[in-house]
């Protein structure tokens, strides 16, 4: 049942030009992006992410920090009476300007690289999609345009560095893991303030009002995000720019700053160490060549832009998506050639499972079914939809190839993907497969999420496409 604030405010925004649409255009956008009601249960959840999600982060954070990675040792302790709180809290590193200073400096220089440097890797690239590409038509019927160089930002941030190292020696390759906990505060600044910007900008200037989503709960549209594009100026994309840049390009910085103290502690990097930096780098680099297709994945296509989006990709994914590498720094884990053979080619075998999976779908969709999928025709289901001016459109399923092994066959080579990161830690500690837990949990919502939106889309169309594929992860079994 909606909350009655939600659906009294939902009413009442729908004779507001501000929000863009009436009611009547509910049920054509239900099929789009985020809710326009909020029941009881979703703002249960919401109110419970925004406060726990920061202290989930330090506490895996601060395990590491102050008990060796043990993921239950500071709960025991609190349990226990050994320590308290304000103990824990005290005895973290706290704010320093030195890693404000770090993180200002990171944040400017991948804005700069973002806006003012056009794309040239696709013009020496072969296959390469960068430069100037449209992305997915919005619920308004929008069409927007993005400079898309991120494999370019990826290159010039990693050669700097790289030369940093070995060269100029500008700063430490550990600089990262020597003010990790004091990165966390600053990173968590700027996710709260970027949040707190789209919010408030979404009321006083949105970029396309039309593509706005009210439920006058401010927790939600908090949270979920109402503007679907925010944009300043011409080419900044706030969901593009944090999507992809400070987090995603600083992931395979950290972690190679994570083998660096390896380095130093130990002297030496170990094969666990080498496989996390790997796995994850492949991972990583497949994203920013591919950039172009994400533009057209749920994270572009559907979501809103919000603290879901912006804190967690300025804080989440960064500290939390390479926990592999931050506990084999305290954990150094040197694995047999056998099980460093095996973590490998679980790896790679999934890559090419998610990889060949998207490629499928892109293929597909490029050439409208005019291609050959595992050496034949591909079937498909055709559907049609409608946009919020009424206008139809249509569609099609594939349900060939790994499309017509399971509806979200992608995410199951993700999982694989990300079960080999958390297999090269060893098995000593539970920390390292948090990744994994949380990924799964992730992606089976998102499944679920996803279906219902493609389900309020299509219609009796997408039944049809369930009854011809009808697992969703792993077939005969989800």
């Amino acid at each position: 049942m909606a909350a009655p604030q939600a659906s009294g405010s939902v009413r009442r925004r729908a004779r507001n030009p501000a929000n863009g649409v009436g009611s009547a255009d509910k049920e054509q956008l239900g099929q789009w992006g985020r809710a326009w009601e909020v029941d009881w249960c979703s703002l249960i959840a919401v109110i419970s992410l925004l406060c726990l999600a920061p202290f989930i982060v330090f506490y895996f954070v601060m395990a590491c920090d102050q008990y060796q990675c043990s993921v239950t040792a500071p709960a025991l302790d609190l349990y226990s009476g050994k320590t308290s709180l304000s103990e824990i809290w005290n005895r973290a590193p706290s704010f320093s300007w030195t890693a404000a200073k770090i993180y200002a400096i990171w944040v400017v220089f991948q804005v700069l690289l973002y806006i003012c440097i056009p794309d040239v890797c696709h013009q020496v690239l072969p296959g390469y999609m960068g430069g100037v590409q449209d992305g997915a038509r919005t619920p308004a019927g929008h069409v927007n345009r993005y400079e898309i160089n991120g494999l370019q930002s990826w290159i010039l941030t990693h050669t700097l560095w790289f030369a940093n190292a070995y060269y100029f020696r500008w700063f430490s390759p550990t600089i990262i893991f020597d003010n990790w906990i004091p990165l966390l505060w600053c990173t968590n600044i700027l996710g709260y303030a970027v949040s707190t910007f789209v919010f408030i900008k979404a009321y006083l200037f949105p970029t396309n009002s039309k593509d706005c989503k009210f439920t006058g709960n401010i927790f939600y549209d908090y949270m979920m995000g109402i503007e679907f594009n925010p944009r300043i100026g011409k080419w900044f994309d706030f969901k593009l720019f944090f999507n992809g840049r400070p987090g995603i390009i600083a992931w395979t910085l950290v972690n190679l700053s994570f083998a660096a103290k390896q380095q130093e502690l130990y002297g030496q990097v170990t094969n666990s160490m080498i496989l996390v930096n790997v796995l994850q780098a492949i991972y990583v680099l497949d994203f920013f060549w591919n950039e172009a297709w994400y533009l057209k994945t749920i994270d572009i296509c559907h979501d809103h832009f919000g603290w879901y989006l912006g804190w967690g990709d300025c804080v989440w994914l960064p500290f939390l998506y390479t926990l592999q590498g931050l506990y084999l720094v305290y954990h150094p884990v040197q694995l047999s050639t056998a099980n460093a053979v095996g973590v490998l080619l679980l790896g790679l075998v999934a890559y090419y499972i998610f990889r060949m999976t998207n490629h499928q779908k892109d293929l597909f969709r490029r050439t409208e079914g005019k291609c050959t999928i595992w050496g034949r025709e591909p079937a498909y289901i055709q559907c049609s939809y409608s946009l919020v001016d009424g206008t139809k459109h249509r569609s099609k399923l594939m349900i060939s190839g790994f499309w017509g092994v399971a509806r979200h066959f992608n995410y199951t080579g993700d999982l694989l993907g990300s079960l080999s990161y958390c297999l090269a830690c060893g098995f000593s500690h539970l920390l390292p497969y948090f990744y994994i837990i949380y990924m799964t949990i992730l992606l089976v919502h998102r499944c679920v999420r996803d279906e219902h939106r493609c389900s309020s889309k299509y219609g009796k169309d997408w039944k049809r496409y369930t009854d011809a594929v009808p697992y969703r992860l792993v077939p005969g079994i989800f």
